[in-house]
């Protein structure tokens, strides 16, 4: 962990911007959606890392480094990804990642290392957006640069984990008298954990949300049987994806769990069944911007867990037909039916940009499962088998464009 001020200069102090045109034409990147894309689509992106590599070490490209990051992860290598993302960063934090045409907005992203689920997935929401955009990397080990590119909005993509807080927090303190208008502040991000996100909506008009509490390992592995009601929901925190998420019955799969899963800290949540009449469940995947929420996707399963898109979207064309029906009439039916709590959401967050899984109950309120202002979304899906979801997606990547925009016109008035 690191001190306070050792990465940011004290709260107040003016930083100093230069001309953000010092940083145009940088070195070609070929950035996280087009390799996400043609990760998904099975190709070999493996094939661009010679390439890469001779680039840095011949043309001392830093950038370089960027995209062999990105494809060592998609291709399951997380820890040398990892690395090769350190050695990036410990000789640069700032990087020009698109230029925009001149009179376009200026957006300043602060991410911090991490696998491309740790920030917000903003190279594939604006990749066609037409703006100019400048990312500076902060965190454990990284200074403050002492100067970074002007721009006329600041956005924080770091996305909610246990691991960013201090991170988050120090960036708060850093913030607070910057001299432009700064998107997802990060005193709020926190608060997206689930179990703090499940008081900061308790009550919310027609919402529910399972009751959630932190549990380490010790007391799960001193459980009683009359201790919790079950089933419960049980993963590691900072666990997403799915991955370790498990149904608990009784006290015996609890001591199953322990066996099979690592960790000292864990999420605990009770079950609630959200299976529709027809026994199947749906899942959506909701984002918020500027408090319009939009549908990203629907996931319909025989299975309680739902994972976007697997074999049973691409083997029931009936379902993909709901799906593509559900976007179609998302503002007249889903948005419309849970306005109160969808408004809620955007109230008591006050996230310019963030989105949650999500359900019905059978009761016909909102069921949040997960929100995060990192949630994966993307262009990227078969358009032979989901042709509705490249124009959706289409639309909310430009209602971002759109909120960039208007909060830059604001801002300068």
């Amino acid at each position: 962990m690191f001190e306070p001020d050792t990465i940011f200069r004290s709260a107040g102090s003016a930083p100093v911007l230069f001309d953000s045109d010092e940083l145009a034409s940088p070195p070609p990147v070929m950035g996280l959606a087009p390799l996400f894309r043609a990760a998904l689509a099975r190709e070999d992106i493996t094939g661009f890392a010679p390439e890469l590599i001779a680039r840095y070490e011949r043309d001392d490209d830093v950038y370089a480094l960027l995209d062999l990051a990105l494809i060592q992860q998609l291709c399951f290598q997380r820890a040398e990804g990892l690395e090769t993302l350190g050695v990036a960063l410990a000789r640069q934090q700032v990087f020009r990642v698109a230029q925009g045409e001149p009179g376009s907005v200026r957006l300043l992203v602060v991410k911090t290392p991490g696998d491309f689920t740790a920030n917000v997935p903003f190279e594939c929401i604006l990749e066609h957006a037409g703006i100019t955009i400048d990312v500076l990397y902060v965190g454990p080990g990284l200074s403050w640069p002492a100067r970074l590119p002007d721009h006329d909005l600041l956005f924080v993509a770091i996305g909610e984990a246990d691991t960013h807080r201090e991170t988050l927090a120090q960036l708060g303190r850093y913030l607070e008298n910057w001299p432009r208008l700064v998107l997802n502040p990060p005193g709020r991000i926190p608060a997206l954990s689930r179990a703090e996100a499940f008081e900061v909506l308790r009550g919310a008009p027609g919402l529910c949300m399972a009751t959630t509490w932190r549990a380490d390992r010790a007391t799960l592995e001193q459980t009683r049987p009359g201790d919790i009601a079950f089933p419960i929901i049980l993963r590691p925190q900072g666990g997403h994806g799915g991955i370790n998420l498990s149904k608990i019955e009784g006290v015996a799969d609890i001591a199953a769990y322990l066996e099979k899963v690592e960790g000292n800290e864990f999420f605990a949540a009770n079950f609630i069944n959200y299976a529709s009449p027809d026994g199947l469940f749906r899942k959506y995947r909701v984002v918020q911007i500027d408090g319009k929420p939009f549908l990203a996707h629907m996931g319909i399963s025989q299975h309680w867990m739902v994972h976007y898109p697997y074999p049973e979207m691409k083997e029931y064309p009936e379902r993909r037909a709901e799906e593509a029906a559900a976007m179609a009439g998302f503002d007249e039916g889903f948005a419309r039916r849970h306005a109160a709590a969808l408004s809620a959401i955007h109230e008591r967050f006050g996230l310019d940009y963030v989105g949650f899984d999500c359900a019905e109950t059978q009761q016909g309120e909102l069921l949040v499962f997960e929100l995060s202002n990192a949630l994966v979304i993307h262009d990227a899906d078969d358009q032979a088998l989901f042709p509705y979801k490249s124009p959706q997606m289409r639309h909310i990547f430009a209602a971002f464009r759109d909120m960039l925009y208007r909060k830059a016109n604001l801002a300068a008035r």
